[in-house]
């Protein structure tokens, strides 16, 4: 219910004019986005490589409206790409195909995706193509299994340099689940954070769990270097434990995080020897992520609410 009122919310231009307009939206922000440029992600993966934690840089932005804005965006994301190798940071990116021109001309958006996956397969670099809200599930996967098909070769990428995102609260997805690892497509398993009908997703989140669990350990077993993005120590717990009891070691995957949450706990796995990447937004269209953060975690809203009543 919460999740749902949060969402409803958001969609009110009255409430986001508000958010972007006031200084204290802007620094509740950056607890959860690295900042406006470029420049302030590259510091902190550059600091977080330093910790031995590896990086997935995120642009933000969605849903362009031109042929034109959609090759802008093309070329910001390789300019991401050039960074990453200029830095020599471990870290990737993810790319949304509704940036790139998939509501415009799905011909449009591909010729933009290949010019991206074109240089991050000069630079042994890996990119995720981002799971959006279900009216792009379909096209989000048909799209992937046919990149992958084109790019699976890359040179130091196991699996190819493409991949892409499942959402648990979906029925569809286990599934999708395994086709793609039929097709040896790299795979981040999130549980969602978009708001669907119950005709398509699970309502209640103890089902969201469940089947992220089942979803997991089918990966765990099959999949290719899969990334298990949460915070949920339990979802962590039982990823650990299936992982020990089947003989699959720790580099075989991965687990996910978002920038600003939960840094106890990505420094607690990290000690313990596994995978972590951080998941690190930037850009001044933030506020769509910042709300869908909130939804997704009560958490989340519950430290904005207490930094707004400080103020």
């Amino acid at each position: 219910m919460l999740r749902s009122l949060v969402l409803t919310a958001a969609k009110s231009k009255m409430i986001q004019n508000f958010v972007n307009e006031n200084p204290m939206g802007k620094n509740i922000a950056s607890r959860f986005v690295a900042g406006e440029d470029l420049s302030s992600a590259l510091q902190s993966a550059k600091e977080l490589n330093e910790h031995g934690v590896m990086a997935t840089l995120d642009h933000l932005g969605e849903n362009t409206g031109s042929i034109e804005e959609s090759e802008a965006t093309a070329q910001g994301y390789i300019a991401i790409l050039n960074a990453i190798a200029e830095h020599h940071l471990n870290a990737n990116i993810s790319i949304k195909l509704t940036a790139l021109g998939l509501d415009i001309s799905e011909d449009a958006c591909l010729k933009n995706v290949r010019t991206v996956l074109d240089t991050a397969q000069a630079q042994g670099n890996f990119v995720r193509l981002d799971m959006e809200g279900s009216a792009y599930t379909e096209r989000t996967l048909r799209l992937t299994h046919m990149l992958h098909a084109e790019y699976s070769e890359s040179i130091g990428q196991v699996g190819g340099n493409v991949g892409t995102v499942i959402q648990s609260m979906l029925y569809r997805s286990s599934d999708d689940i395994d086709r793609l690892i039929e097709d040896g497509i790299r795979v981040r398993l999130v549980k969602g954070a978009y708001q669907e009908p119950s005709a398509i997703a699970f309502p209640a989140k103890s089902d969201v769990d469940e089947n992220y669990r089942q979803i997991m350990y089918k990966l765990l077993k099959k999949g290719i270097y899969p990334a298990f993005g949460t915070h949920d120590v339990r979802l962590i717990a039982d990823a650990k434990r299936f992982a020990k009891e089947n003989g699959i070691a720790p580099s075989q995957f991965e687990f996910q995080m978002l920038y600003g949450i939960r840094r106890d706990l990505q420094n607690q796995l990290q000690g313990e020897g596994y995978n972590v990447r951080i998941y690190i937004p930037y850009g001044s269209q933030w506020y769509p992520y910042l709300t869908r953060r909130m939804a997704e975690r009560p958490a989340n809203l519950f430290f904005i609410m207490s930094n707004f009543a400080r103020g």
